[in-house]
Protein backbone atom coordinates (compact mmCIF):
# COMPACT_ATOMS: atom_id res chain seq x y z
CA UNK A 1 0.00 0.00 0.00
CA UNK A 2 2.76 2.40 0.88
CA UNK A 3 5.06 1.08 -1.96
CA UNK A 4 7.03 4.86 -3.55
CA UNK A 5 7.67 2.63 -6.42
CA UNK A 6 3.97 1.97 -6.80
CA UNK A 7 2.83 5.31 -5.44
CA UNK A 8 5.13 7.01 -8.43
CA UNK A 9 4.23 4.83 -11.12
CA UNK A 10 0.61 5.80 -10.49
CA UNK A 11 1.27 9.78 -10.73
CA UNK A 12 3.59 9.10 -13.43
CA UNK A 13 0.74 7.31 -15.59
CA UNK A 14 -2.18 9.89 -14.43
CA UNK A 15 0.10 12.90 -15.14
CA UNK A 16 0.47 11.31 -18.69
CA UNK A 17 -3.47 10.93 -18.88
CA UNK A 18 -4.35 14.45 -17.24
CA UNK A 19 -8.00 14.43 -19.48
CA UNK A 20 -8.61 11.20 -19.09
CA UNK A 21 -8.36 10.71 -15.41
CA UNK A 22 -9.74 14.58 -14.63
CA UNK A 23 -13.17 13.49 -16.83
CA UNK A 24 -13.05 9.91 -14.92
CA UNK A 25 -12.58 11.86 -11.62
CA UNK A 26 -14.96 14.62 -12.46
CA UNK A 27 -18.19 11.62 -13.09
CA UNK A 28 -17.34 9.98 -9.47
CA UNK A 29 -16.63 13.64 -8.36
CA UNK A 30 -20.46 14.66 -9.65
CA UNK A 31 -22.27 11.47 -8.32
CA UNK A 32 -21.06 12.13 -4.84
CA UNK A 33 -21.62 15.80 -5.09
CA UNK A 34 -25.46 15.32 -6.81
CA UNK A 35 -26.03 13.25 -3.70
CA UNK A 36 -25.46 15.66 -1.30
CA UNK A 37 -26.90 18.34 -3.06
CA UNK A 38 -30.23 15.84 -3.08
CA UNK A 39 -29.88 15.08 0.78
CA UNK A 40 -29.30 18.68 1.60
CA UNK A 41 -32.75 19.77 -0.37
CA UNK A 42 -34.53 16.98 1.17
CA UNK A 43 -33.77 17.78 4.85
CA UNK A 44 -34.28 21.34 3.49
CA UNK A 45 -37.94 20.18 3.01
CA UNK A 46 -38.01 18.05 6.04
CA UNK A 47 -36.79 20.83 7.99
CA UNK A 48 -39.34 23.48 6.87
CA UNK A 49 -42.52 20.68 7.71
CA UNK A 50 -40.79 20.28 11.20
CA UNK A 51 -41.31 23.96 11.54
CA UNK A 52 -44.85 24.06 11.04
CA UNK A 53 -45.02 22.18 13.90
CA UNK A 54 -42.47 23.73 16.35
CA UNK A 55 -44.87 25.70 18.46
CA UNK A 56 -47.38 23.01 18.34
CA UNK A 57 -47.31 20.19 20.67
CA UNK A 58 -47.35 16.60 18.42
CA UNK A 59 -50.04 14.95 20.19
CA UNK A 60 -52.98 17.85 19.67
CA UNK A 61 -56.25 17.62 18.15
CA UNK A 62 -58.33 20.71 16.98
CA UNK A 63 -61.41 21.40 16.23
CA UNK A 64 -63.55 24.09 14.54
CA UNK A 65 -67.63 24.53 13.99
CA UNK A 66 -68.96 23.90 10.57
CA UNK A 67 -71.73 23.11 8.60
CA UNK A 68 -73.88 20.28 8.74
CA UNK A 69 -74.51 18.20 5.42
CA UNK A 70 -76.30 15.28 6.63
CA UNK A 71 -80.27 15.26 8.78
CA UNK A 72 -79.96 13.90 11.90
CA UNK A 73 -82.79 13.45 14.48
CA UNK A 74 -85.53 15.41 11.69
CA UNK A 75 -83.22 18.52 11.45
CA UNK A 76 -82.05 20.25 8.44
CA UNK A 77 -78.67 20.03 6.74
CA UNK A 78 -76.71 23.08 6.87
CA UNK A 79 -76.84 24.30 10.27
CA UNK A 80 -73.70 26.09 11.79
CA UNK A 81 -72.43 24.25 14.40
CA UNK A 82 -71.08 27.08 17.00
CA UNK A 83 -68.55 26.10 19.20
CA UNK A 84 -68.41 27.36 23.30
CA UNK A 85 -66.72 27.08 26.49
CA UNK A 86 -69.45 24.25 27.70
CA UNK A 87 -67.80 22.27 24.72
CA UNK A 88 -64.43 22.46 26.18
CA UNK A 89 -65.46 20.64 30.06
CA UNK A 90 -67.54 17.76 27.95
CA UNK A 91 -64.44 17.30 26.00
CA UNK A 92 -62.28 17.05 29.06
CA UNK A 93 -64.57 14.33 31.19
CA UNK A 94 -65.43 12.62 27.17
CA UNK A 95 -61.78 11.78 26.44
CA UNK A 96 -59.53 9.47 28.90
CA UNK A 97 -55.67 10.49 29.11
CA UNK A 98 -56.86 14.15 28.23
CA UNK A 99 -53.99 16.20 29.39
CA UNK A 100 -54.49 19.67 28.44
CA UNK A 101 -57.52 21.28 26.48
CA UNK A 102 -58.01 24.85 25.81
CA UNK A 103 -60.86 26.87 23.92
CA UNK A 104 -59.71 29.63 21.67
CA UNK A 105 -61.19 32.99 20.12
CA UNK A 106 -60.11 34.65 18.01
CA UNK A 107 -61.23 38.14 16.77
CA UNK A 108 -61.62 39.18 12.90
CA UNK A 109 -62.71 41.49 10.64
CA UNK A 110 -60.28 44.03 11.42
CA UNK A 111 -61.20 44.77 14.72
CA UNK A 112 -57.63 43.78 16.16
CA UNK A 113 -56.00 47.55 16.53
CA UNK A 114 -53.33 48.58 19.84
CA UNK A 115 -52.65 51.68 20.38
CA UNK A 116 -50.14 53.69 22.95
CA UNK A 117 -50.46 57.45 22.89
CA UNK A 118 -49.59 58.39 19.01
CA UNK A 119 -48.02 54.76 17.99
CA UNK A 120 -50.00 51.83 17.00
CA UNK A 121 -50.53 48.95 15.05
CA UNK A 122 -52.93 46.16 13.80
CA UNK A 123 -52.47 42.44 15.48
CA UNK A 124 -54.57 39.17 15.76
CA UNK A 125 -56.34 39.27 18.87
CA UNK A 126 -56.99 35.67 20.31
CA UNK A 127 -58.89 34.97 23.26
CA UNK A 128 -56.87 31.64 25.24
CA UNK A 129 -57.25 29.83 28.07
CA UNK A 130 -54.44 29.41 30.55
CA UNK A 131 -53.40 25.45 28.89
CA UNK A 132 -53.21 27.22 25.56
CA UNK A 133 -49.65 27.87 26.52
CA UNK A 134 -48.82 24.09 26.90
CA UNK A 135 -50.75 22.93 23.70
CA UNK A 136 -49.18 26.34 21.37
CA UNK A 137 -45.49 25.69 23.49
CA UNK A 138 -45.19 29.55 24.07
CA UNK A 139 -42.09 30.48 25.00
CA UNK A 140 -41.87 33.78 27.38
CA UNK A 141 -38.97 36.08 27.08
CA UNK A 142 -40.53 38.01 29.73
CA UNK A 143 -43.30 38.43 32.33
CA UNK A 144 -45.49 35.85 32.06
CA UNK A 145 -48.50 34.36 30.12
CA UNK A 146 -52.30 34.16 30.83
CA UNK A 147 -52.80 32.73 34.21
CA UNK A 148 -56.36 30.85 35.75
CA UNK A 149 -57.02 34.37 37.77
CA UNK A 150 -56.87 36.63 34.82
CA UNK A 151 -59.38 34.07 33.42
CA UNK A 152 -61.96 33.89 36.52
CA UNK A 153 -61.45 37.50 37.31
CA UNK A 154 -61.99 39.08 33.86
CA UNK A 155 -58.80 40.54 34.11
CA UNK A 156 -57.95 42.69 31.33
CA UNK A 157 -54.17 41.71 30.76
CA UNK A 158 -52.53 41.14 27.45
CA UNK A 159 -49.44 39.31 26.27
CA UNK A 160 -47.64 40.61 22.88
CA UNK A 161 -44.24 39.72 20.90
CA UNK A 162 -42.03 41.67 19.56
CA UNK A 163 -43.00 43.34 16.58
CA UNK A 164 -46.03 44.50 18.93
CA UNK A 165 -43.47 45.83 21.35
CA UNK A 166 -40.95 47.69 18.84
CA UNK A 167 -44.25 49.52 16.64
CA UNK A 168 -45.80 50.44 20.56
CA UNK A 169 -42.91 51.17 22.87
CA UNK A 170 -39.66 52.15 20.90
CA UNK A 171 -37.26 50.30 22.83
CA UNK A 172 -39.15 51.10 25.70
CA UNK A 173 -39.87 47.50 28.77
CA UNK A 174 -43.28 46.79 27.97
CA UNK A 175 -43.98 45.32 30.95
CA UNK A 176 -46.65 46.12 33.38
CA UNK A 177 -47.47 49.13 30.36
CA UNK A 178 -50.72 49.83 29.19
CA UNK A 179 -51.89 49.48 25.54
CA UNK A 180 -55.73 50.31 23.93
CA UNK A 181 -56.73 47.41 22.40
CA UNK A 182 -59.47 48.86 20.20
CA UNK A 183 -60.29 51.74 22.77
CA UNK A 184 -59.88 49.30 26.12
CA UNK A 185 -57.63 49.48 28.32
CA UNK A 186 -55.00 46.20 28.48
CA UNK A 187 -52.10 46.07 30.88
CA UNK A 188 -48.95 43.99 29.29
CA UNK A 189 -48.32 40.91 31.46
CA UNK A 190 -45.49 39.18 28.92
CA UNK A 191 -43.49 39.30 26.05
CA UNK A 192 -43.53 35.85 24.44
CA UNK A 193 -40.89 34.60 21.36
CA UNK A 194 -42.19 35.06 17.77
CA UNK A 195 -40.53 34.32 14.27
CA UNK A 196 -42.26 36.01 11.57
CA UNK A 197 -40.54 33.53 8.74
CA UNK A 198 -42.63 31.05 8.59
CA UNK A 199 -45.78 33.24 7.95
CA UNK A 200 -44.86 36.22 5.50
CA UNK A 201 -42.39 38.78 6.18
CA UNK A 202 -45.08 41.24 6.65
CA UNK A 203 -47.76 39.74 9.07
CA UNK A 204 -48.06 40.77 12.16
CA UNK A 205 -47.46 38.68 15.61
CA UNK A 206 -50.47 37.23 17.55
CA UNK A 207 -51.49 39.16 20.78
CA UNK A 208 -53.45 37.17 23.40
CA UNK A 209 -55.79 38.35 26.21
CA UNK A 210 -58.17 35.64 28.76
CA UNK A 211 -60.88 33.91 27.11
CA UNK A 212 -63.79 35.80 29.08
CA UNK A 213 -62.43 38.90 28.98
CA UNK A 214 -62.45 38.38 24.62
CA UNK A 215 -66.05 36.87 25.11
CA UNK A 216 -66.83 39.74 27.08
CA UNK A 217 -65.67 42.70 25.09
CA UNK A 218 -66.58 41.22 21.48
CA UNK A 219 -69.65 40.46 22.77
CA UNK A 220 -69.09 36.54 21.77
CA UNK A 221 -70.93 35.52 24.59
CA UNK A 222 -69.75 31.61 25.56
CA UNK A 223 -68.47 31.12 22.11
CA UNK A 224 -64.85 29.51 20.72
CA UNK A 225 -63.83 29.32 17.40
CA UNK A 226 -61.26 26.49 17.89
CA UNK A 227 -61.12 24.01 20.49
CA UNK A 228 -57.48 22.08 21.18
CA UNK A 229 -56.86 19.38 23.13
CA UNK A 230 -53.88 16.76 24.19
CA UNK A 231 -53.78 13.73 25.05
CA UNK A 232 -51.69 11.12 26.69
CA UNK A 233 -51.89 8.06 24.21
CA UNK A 234 -49.62 9.73 21.53
CA UNK A 235 -49.89 6.28 18.84
CA UNK A 236 -51.60 6.62 15.69
CA UNK A 237 -54.39 4.41 17.24
CA UNK A 238 -54.87 6.37 20.24
CA UNK A 239 -54.80 9.68 18.39
CA UNK A 240 -58.10 7.86 16.41
CA UNK A 241 -59.92 7.43 19.30
CA UNK A 242 -59.58 10.17 21.50
CA UNK A 243 -60.50 11.96 17.60
CA UNK A 244 -63.81 9.67 17.63
CA UNK A 245 -65.09 10.14 21.44
CA UNK A 246 -64.56 13.60 21.18
CA UNK A 247 -66.47 14.10 17.75
CA UNK A 248 -69.30 11.70 19.23
CA UNK A 249 -69.54 14.19 22.43
CA UNK A 250 -70.55 17.00 20.85
CA UNK A 251 -72.34 15.44 18.32
CA UNK A 252 -74.58 14.18 20.76
CA UNK A 253 -74.62 17.74 22.60
CA UNK A 254 -75.41 19.54 19.20
CA UNK A 255 -77.40 16.92 17.68
CA UNK A 256 -75.56 16.15 14.52
CA UNK A 257 -74.75 13.02 12.75
CA UNK A 258 -71.07 11.66 14.07
CA UNK A 259 -70.09 10.61 10.26
CA UNK A 260 -70.73 14.13 8.92
CA UNK A 261 -67.28 15.17 7.99
CA UNK A 262 -68.43 18.81 7.85
CA UNK A 263 -70.45 19.47 11.13
CA UNK A 264 -66.23 20.02 12.28
CA UNK A 265 -63.28 20.72 11.23
CA UNK A 266 -60.72 18.36 12.67
CA UNK A 267 -56.96 18.43 12.16
CA UNK A 268 -54.81 15.75 13.64
CA UNK A 269 -51.27 16.57 14.38
CA UNK A 270 -50.86 13.12 15.10
CA UNK A 271 -52.20 11.76 11.95
CA UNK A 272 -50.42 14.43 10.19
CA UNK A 273 -47.02 13.81 11.41
CA UNK A 274 -47.33 10.40 10.62
CA UNK A 275 -48.63 11.16 6.82
CA UNK A 276 -45.56 13.67 6.29
CA UNK A 277 -43.29 11.19 7.46
CA UNK A 278 -44.29 8.49 5.22
CA UNK A 279 -44.20 11.20 2.54
CA UNK A 280 -40.53 12.66 3.57
CA UNK A 281 -39.35 8.94 3.66
CA UNK A 282 -40.76 7.92 -0.38
CA UNK A 283 -38.89 11.47 -0.93
CA UNK A 284 -35.98 10.41 0.63
CA UNK A 285 -36.00 7.02 -0.74
CA UNK A 286 -36.46 8.60 -3.95
CA UNK A 287 -33.64 11.20 -3.62
CA UNK A 288 -31.11 8.32 -2.46
CA UNK A 289 -32.07 6.02 -5.73
CA UNK A 290 -30.99 8.68 -8.07
CA UNK A 291 -27.91 9.67 -6.45
CA UNK A 292 -26.86 6.42 -5.98
CA UNK A 293 -27.75 5.88 -9.90
CA UNK A 294 -25.58 8.66 -10.22
CA UNK A 295 -22.44 7.71 -8.05
CA UNK A 296 -22.91 4.01 -9.87
CA UNK A 297 -22.84 5.23 -13.21
CA UNK A 298 -19.50 7.44 -12.22
CA UNK A 299 -18.45 4.34 -11.07
CA UNK A 300 -19.09 2.33 -13.93
CA UNK A 301 -16.94 4.91 -15.74
CA UNK A 302 -13.99 3.93 -13.72
CA UNK A 303 -14.20 0.70 -14.27
CA UNK A 304 -14.31 1.63 -18.24
CA UNK A 305 -11.53 3.75 -17.61
CA UNK A 306 -9.68 1.09 -16.20
CA UNK A 307 -10.04 -1.60 -18.95
CA UNK A 308 -8.51 1.00 -21.35
CA UNK A 309 -5.54 1.58 -18.96
CA UNK A 310 -5.14 -2.51 -18.48
CA UNK A 311 -5.52 -2.72 -22.68
CA UNK A 312 -2.95 -0.13 -23.51
CA UNK A 313 -0.62 -1.59 -20.64
CA UNK A 314 -0.61 -4.93 -22.10
CA UNK A 315 2.92 -5.00 -23.02
CA UNK A 316 4.28 -3.03 -19.87
CA UNK A 317 2.33 -6.05 -17.74
CA UNK A 318 4.37 -8.82 -19.55
CA UNK A 319 6.98 -7.48 -19.05
CA UNK A 320 6.48 -7.11 -15.75
CA UNK A 321 5.38 -11.07 -15.15
CA UNK A 322 8.06 -11.62 -17.09
CA UNK A 323 10.82 -10.66 -14.66
CA UNK A 324 8.72 -11.63 -11.55
CA UNK A 325 5.94 -9.74 -10.91
CA UNK A 326 3.67 -11.72 -9.16
CA UNK A 327 -0.63 -11.63 -10.49
CA UNK A 328 -1.06 -9.60 -6.59
CA UNK A 329 1.89 -7.29 -7.50
CA UNK A 330 -0.55 -6.56 -10.69
CA UNK A 331 -3.93 -6.44 -9.15
CA UNK A 332 -2.51 -4.57 -6.57
CA UNK A 333 -1.21 -1.76 -8.69
CA UNK A 334 -3.98 -1.19 -10.95
CA UNK A 335 -6.86 -1.27 -7.62
CA UNK A 336 -4.63 1.35 -6.05
CA UNK A 337 -4.80 3.51 -9.07
CA UNK A 338 -8.65 3.04 -9.54
CA UNK A 339 -8.88 3.83 -5.36
CA UNK A 340 -6.67 6.67 -5.18
CA UNK A 341 -9.28 8.32 -8.22
CA UNK A 342 -12.12 7.43 -6.98
CA UNK A 343 -11.39 8.25 -3.26
CA UNK A 344 -9.57 12.17 -4.38
CA UNK A 345 -12.77 12.38 -6.46
CA UNK A 346 -15.14 11.78 -4.18
CA UNK A 347 -13.51 13.95 -1.03
CA UNK A 348 -14.05 16.73 -3.60
CA UNK A 349 -17.09 15.83 -4.13
CA UNK A 350 -18.52 15.26 -0.71
CA UNK A 351 -16.61 18.82 0.44
CA UNK A 352 -18.04 20.88 -2.19
CA UNK A 353 -21.66 19.05 -2.16
CA UNK A 354 -21.19 19.95 1.86
CA UNK A 355 -19.96 23.24 1.70
CA UNK A 356 -22.95 24.48 -0.92
CA UNK A 357 -25.49 22.91 1.31
CA UNK A 358 -23.81 24.90 4.29
CA UNK A 359 -23.88 28.02 2.30
CA UNK A 360 -27.35 27.87 1.36
CA UNK A 361 -28.72 27.11 4.53
CA UNK A 362 -27.14 30.67 5.78
CA UNK A 363 -28.37 32.36 2.75
CA UNK A 364 -31.44 30.78 2.25
CA UNK A 365 -34.32 32.71 4.54
CA UNK A 366 -36.58 29.87 6.11
CA UNK A 367 -40.02 29.47 5.73
CA UNK A 368 -43.15 26.74 6.03
CA UNK A 369 -41.83 24.92 2.69
CA UNK A 370 -38.11 24.82 3.36
CA UNK A 371 -35.33 25.73 5.54
CA UNK A 372 -32.18 24.95 6.45
CA UNK A 373 -30.87 22.26 4.23
CA UNK A 374 -27.82 20.99 5.87
CA UNK A 375 -26.63 17.28 4.92
CA UNK A 376 -25.54 14.94 8.13
CA UNK A 377 -22.25 14.51 8.21
CA UNK A 378 -22.38 11.21 9.14
CA UNK A 379 -24.31 10.11 6.24
CA UNK A 380 -21.77 12.07 3.70
CA UNK A 381 -19.19 10.22 5.77
CA UNK A 382 -20.36 7.12 4.64
CA UNK A 383 -21.59 7.34 1.62
CA UNK A 384 -18.11 8.87 0.84
CA UNK A 385 -16.56 5.80 2.20
CA UNK A 386 -19.16 3.21 0.24
CA UNK A 387 -18.02 5.07 -3.06
CA UNK A 388 -14.61 4.16 -2.32
CA UNK A 389 -15.16 1.16 -1.71
CA UNK A 390 -16.85 0.35 -4.65
CA UNK A 391 -14.17 2.25 -6.57
CA UNK A 392 -12.32 -0.99 -5.37
CA UNK A 393 -14.42 -2.98 -6.68
CA UNK A 394 -14.48 -1.41 -10.03
CA UNK A 395 -11.14 -1.55 -10.11
CA UNK A 396 -11.11 -5.60 -9.71
CA UNK A 397 -12.36 -6.26 -12.53
CA UNK A 398 -9.42 -4.54 -14.93
CA UNK A 399 -7.02 -5.85 -12.08
CA UNK A 400 -8.10 -9.35 -12.97
CA UNK A 401 -7.73 -9.33 -16.46
CA UNK A 402 -4.68 -8.03 -15.72
CA UNK A 403 -3.36 -10.64 -14.04
CA UNK A 404 -4.82 -12.67 -16.19
CA UNK A 405 -2.28 -11.66 -18.84
CA UNK A 406 0.37 -14.18 -19.75
CA UNK A 407 3.79 -12.56 -20.23
CA UNK A 408 4.31 -14.12 -23.93
CA UNK A 409 1.23 -12.96 -25.53
CA UNK A 410 1.60 -9.89 -23.65
CA UNK A 411 4.99 -9.01 -25.65
CA UNK A 412 3.62 -10.34 -29.21
CA UNK A 413 1.03 -7.39 -28.36
CA UNK A 414 0.99 -4.83 -31.31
Amino acid sequence: MFDREKWAEIFDTIGKNKLRTVLTGFSVFWGIFMLMILLGAGRGLSNGFAYNFKNTAENTIMFWGGRTSKPWQGLPVDRTIQLDTRDVEIIRTAVPGLQHIAGEYRVWRGESQLSRGKQYGNFTINGVLPESRYLEKQVMLEGRFINEVDQEQTRKVIVIAPDCRDALFKGEDPIDQWVQVNGIPFQVVGLYEWESGGRGQNQSSQVFIPLSVAQRVFNAEQDVDKITFSFSDASLEGSKRAQARAVAALAARHRFDPTDERALWANNNVENAAMFGQVFGGINAFLWIIGIGTIVAGIVGVSNIMLIVVKERTKEIGIRKAIGATPGNVVGQIMMEALFVTGMAGYFGLVCGVGLMEGLSKVIPGSEMFRDPSVDIGVALWATLALVVAGGFAGLIPARRAAAIRPIEALREE
